[in-house]
Parts: C-alpha cells; structure tokens; sequence
C-alpha cells in the first residue's frame, strides 16, 4: 500500500467498477468502448474516515477507430482518523479529479492515452499513461503493455507546497483464452517512487516521544497477479485471484481474491466476492521505537495488518435494445475488516483494528 493513501484509492474508478462483470464469451477482434454515459456516488466510511462524492464519465466514439473519454471525479473528505485524532485536529477538505483519455483501435491493436489531473488544498497530483494492446495467435492471446509517469506536488497547511513526489510505472499483461468459457491472465507491474513518500503531518514515536516520520525518498515495488475466469455452469461463472507484492522498504504483501456471478431471470447479475489482504511491516517500521534511526515511521499502512472483504454487486437492466442502447444500474457494497499486528491505539495501548463500508451506486447508458 502506498505511504501517503488518498480516499479515491479506496474506491474504484468507474470504468473499472464493471470489471466483474465481463463476458466470458471470446471477442473476435479488438474493439472499442461502447459509447455511454456513467454517473456514479460513492461513499468510503471506516476508521474515522469518511469520503464521499459523485462521478462522472462520458465516452464517444468518432470514425469507428477513435474513442474519447473525459471523467470527473470528486472526494468530499471528513478525517478523524486515529493518526489525526492523536497527533493532530480532525479536517474537512475536498478533492477533484479530471481525467481525459483517447482509443485507438486498429486491426488486432488497441492504443490508449490518458490524463489526469486532481486538486486538493495541500496535494496537487498529475499523471499521463499510454497503454498498448495486441491480439495474437488467432485472437486467442491479447498481450498489454503499459506505462503511467506521475508528478506531486505535496504541501502542508500553513505551510504551503514544499516538496514533490515522482512516480513511474510499467505494466506487462497477457490474457489467454483457454477454452470456449475460461480465460486465464498473467499480469506484472513495476512501480519506482522517488521524493517525499510520506505526510508532513503523521509523527513517529522515538523512546516515547514523538518525532517527525522520516521516510526512504526513493522506492521500488514489484507485483505478479494471476487470475482465471470461467463458466461453471449455464449463466454462472467464477473467478479466482492471487497477487503477491514485495519492496526495498521490506514489505511483502499476498492478496486472495474468489468471486462468483450469477444471471437471475433476464434483467439481475448478481456478483459476490471474499477479498483477504495480509502484509508484513516495512523496515524503518516501529510502533515505538527503541533506538534512533535514519528513518523512522508510525505508518500504520506500513506495520503488520491483515484485510477481510466480502462484497456484492447487482447489476439490473432497466431497459434494453439490442444494437441500440442499454440502461442499467449497479449497486456495490463492500465491508473491510483491518486487523493491525504491531500497530497501538495510544490512547488504549491495545493493538489497533477497524471496519470500513464502502458503497457505490452507479448508472450507466450505452448509446
């Protein structure tokens, strides 16, 4: 998890909330996105913290090659959570987000190009990403390249804009058609951070005392994800996944994911899934240190914890026509369960855990 997580990293984008609810019927040929039009309300609730706000996104689609997309996103964010109830005052601030994006589809090819750009009082982020996507063997095997470049610009109440955070990305996937209703992926990522990865206003606890947190400014991740998808039965399918992250900061993390999804009549999907997360703690990590050292952090999102999330999704089709357009909503709601191992409540000197809801209600129109 990164050191500095922001409310929007919590919930997914739009176009990935309808991740799950894939076909498992193979595409002959690449294609482009359908035109449509999303709206979306989400709400993140747990731990002290609460974000909440609209999304919207259009997409449209010029000489059957280019699609456009534009997004806009918004966090409005009321934090009281336990490192700002014991080290600093609880705040309200908002977040908004803009992000424009192109397709390029061509032959057995799919180009993409995207870029955002989000605003809040102390944190202003950009970021710009070109993806690439090949159809091989028949169309049986797609192959994914992509790359993310994003700059920050990090600041402090009071203080202004001080420093800057850099990040670089590169992704390599492979999705494999396997049979008829079972796809296989394969997919690897690379992240490399540099400047000032934590908060200006977290502290550290030295010898009781309570310091700055001074972390690492450059570090490097890696991360493999393996996934399958199928259908088990007439318009019932499962999914399974496995990623496993490690650092230089020492951090190694294993994510289990198992999913199902079920058509009822002929305007449900219902989706359920069970998602657990477990990470070991990062080497400069300390509850409370008991020697002075280079670096040093109280980042809960660096100790020891593990994840528990159970989820369900209902999709309902409120009216369609094929080759015409398509309305549908969806609901999403997620429960988290965060158990820390090596992180305190100081206020009860017992080990810290919390529960979060997350919702998302979204509808979307295809035209």
């Amino acid at each position: 998890m990164a050191a500095r997580a922001r409310c929007s990293r919590l919930v997914a984008p739009l176009a990935g909330l309808l991740g799950g609810l894939m076909s498992t019927t193979p595409v002959a040929a690449v294609t482009l996105p359908e035109d449509s039009a999303e709206a979306m309300y989400h709400l993140y609730d747990g731990g002290g913290l609460t974000a909440s706000g609209p999304a919207l996104l259009v997409r449209k689609s010029l000489f059957d090659k280019v699609s456009l997309t534009g997004t806009y996103y918004v966090d409005m964010v009321s934090n009281a959570s336990i490192d700002v109830v014991t080290t600093a005052s609880p705040y309200e601030e908002t977040r908004k987000e803009y992000a424009v994006s192109a397709d390029y589809a061509y032959r057995d090819s799919l180009l993409s190009l995207s870029y955002s750009n989000s605003d809040e009082p102390d944190y202003k982020a950009q970021s710009l990403s070109i993806d690439a996507s090949q159809e091989v063997f028949g169309n049986m095997t797609t192959i994914k390249l992509g790359f993310t470049r994003g700059k920050d610009d990090v600041g402090k109440t009071g203080e202004g804009f001080f420093d800057y955070a850099k990040h670089w990305r590169y992704r390599l996937g492979v999705t494999q058609i396997l049979t008829p209703t079972w796809l296989a992926s394969l997919n690897l990522e690379a992240v490399s951070d540099e400047g000032f990865l934590g908060s200006p206003y977290r502290a550290a606890i030295v010898f009781g005392a309570f310091v700055p947190e001074r972390n690492p400014r450059t570090r490097s991740s890696r991360s493999i994800k393996l996934g399958a998808i199928g259908e088990i039965m007439p318009r019932t399918s499962l999914h399974v996944d496995y990623r496993y992250f490690w650092d230089n900061w020492e951090i190694k993390a294993h994510t289990f994911e198992v999913g199902g999804s079920r058509h009822v009549g002929e305007s449900f999907l219902i989706d359920g899934y069970l998602r657990y997360y477990k990470q070991s703690a990062a080497l400069f990590y300390s509850d409370n240190a008991t020697s002075e050292t280079v670096y040093v952090s109280r980042n809960r999102q660096l100790s020891t914890f593990d994840d528990v999330a159970p989820g369900v999704r209902v999709t309902y089709v409120y009216k369609q026509v094929p080759g015409k357009y398509e309305v549908k909503g969806n609901l999403n709601y997620e429960y988290q369960r965060y158990k820390f191992s090596d992180f305190t409540d100081i206020r009860s000197g017992q080990l810290y855990s919390y529960g979060a809801h997350v919702l998302q209600l979204l509808v979307t129109a295809t035209f």
